[in-house]
């Protein structure tokens, strides 16, 4: 099917010098991770229209529909699109099953009648979002009083992580780069009766966590933070303690190597 593709594309160029070209605004199109997606051609395929379908900067070929050459098909050789297109033979309208994010970018749909019509499609493709996790703060100092919260996300991108005090927002941070943790800090007192939430969002979806003061803020019950604290100082100490001890064999190599050199220097030479 790939010299199908080939010649078509090569035609065009003739197509577009004997007819008109109308091109619609580009529409954007956002779809999470997983989901299938459908680009609409608001067309009805009649038997001698063409219709190509393109994808990302290099114009790559996706899909055909020549009714009169009886050719309603999706390319096998376009990478990463392997068994996840599918056509609308009666609208030429294409559907991506099982969307990645790698397959964020510029669709076009050029349909071939009396004048040439280019639908383009930007799409945005968002991966899942996880609910935020709400911890104690184990390394800030909070008073008697207060209780130090850490709210976060791993692997993310292109989100915003955010605070909330009921529907006021309080703090946020966003961030756009691929594949990082996040994390937002938060300092209540123990007796606020106050609603919180933590909440990550993306331009489609959002997950929130509800915060639970008594739960996460125990006045007498720190034994997750003791732990991990606990922990952290146990790290540091076999570190500090690693160190030391290499230290001490250094120093020791050198003060016997000292010993032997001045050792053989004070004995005399034998003739």
């Amino acid at each position: 099917m790939v010299p199908a593709f080939v010649l078509f594309c090569l035609s065009l160029s003739g197509l577009v010098g004997a007819f008109g070209v109308e091109t619609d605004e580009m529409k954007s199109v956002s779809v999470t991770e997983g989901d299938s997606v459908t680009l609409q051609t608001d067309a009805e395929i009649k038997k001698d229209d063409l219709i190509l379908w393109r994808f990302g900067a290099e114009d790559s070929p996706l899909a055909e529909v020549n009714r009169s050459a009886q050719i309603i098909s999706a390319s096998e050789s376009t990478k990463g699109f392997e068994d996840r297109l599918h056509l609308d033979p009666r609208t030429g309208s294409l559907t991506v099953r099982n969307i990645r994010t790698d397959h964020s970018g510029i669709f076009k749909a050029q349909i071939i009648r009396n004048k040439m019509i280019r639908k383009v499609f930007n799409v945005s493709v968002y991966a899942r979002l996880s609910y935020p996790v709400i911890r104690r703060d184990c390394f800030s100092s909070s008073s008697s009083s207060s209780c130090s919260l850490l709210c976060s996300v791993v692997n993310v991108s292109h989100v915003t992580l955010s605070w909330y005090k009921g529907n006021s927002l309080l703090s946020s941070i966003s961030v756009s780069d691929l594949n990082i943790s996040l994390s937002l800090h938060l300092e209540v007192e123990y007796q606020d009766k106050n609603t919180y939430s933590c909440v990550i969002n993306n331009p489609i979806r959002n997950q929130t966590t509800h915060l639970n003061i008594t739960e996460v803020c125990q006045i007498h019950s720190d034994s997750e933070c003791v732990c991990c604290c606990d922990a952290t100082k146990a790290v540091i100490q076999l570190v500090i303690s690693a160190l030391v001890g290499v230290a001490i064999v250094v120093v020791l190599g050198f003060e016997i190597t000292s010993r032997k050199a001045e050792q053989k220097r004070r004995t005399p030479v034998l003739r």
